[in-house]
């Protein structure tokens, strides 16, 4: 696991409730940068969400920067923890990268099943701009 991850979980390990650590996910969604509107369209919504979730990413210097939003707070503090992982990377790194800290803090295990599935589909998001962007290279 790398530092980022690490991080991440430490943080969670701090609370023993899981009703603490969707309040940690909720203080994490308000730090999440502001999607540019002009992204907040059909065109970038997740679909396999319960949510609304628009995710974008930009390639520079060989590296993928992702923002997103979502009017959930939780999934959006769900994105906030994946683009802190997997933004700054480089295509590759994208999608190479396991995301075990999901399963250290427990994430999967606590969420329903439209969010599990909500998950799913921002990482499966995230990793096609990583093919998207490697084809370009």
């Amino acid at each position: 696991m790398d530092n980022i991850q690490q991080e991440i979980v430490d943080e969670f390990s701090s609370f023993d409730e899981w009703l603490d650590k969707y309040n940690y996910l909720i203080e994490l969604s308000a730090e999440l940068p502001q999607i540019d509107d002009a992204h907040r369209t059909d065109q970038y919504v997740i679909k396999g969400c319960q949510s609304r979730v628009w995710i974008d990413a930009k390639f520079e210097d060989g590296k993928i920067y992702f923002s997103a939003d979502s009017d959930a707070i939780i999934t959006k503090g769900i994105i906030a923890l994946l683009i802190r992982v997997l933004s700054g990377r480089t295509p590759e790194e994208v999608l190479d990268m396991k995301l075990d800290f999901i399963d250290e803090i427990g994430l999967r295990e606590n969420l329903s099943p439209t969010r599990a599935n909500g998950l799913v589909s921002m990482i499966r998001q995230m990793r096609l701009f990583a093919v998207a962007f490697a084809a370009k290279k």
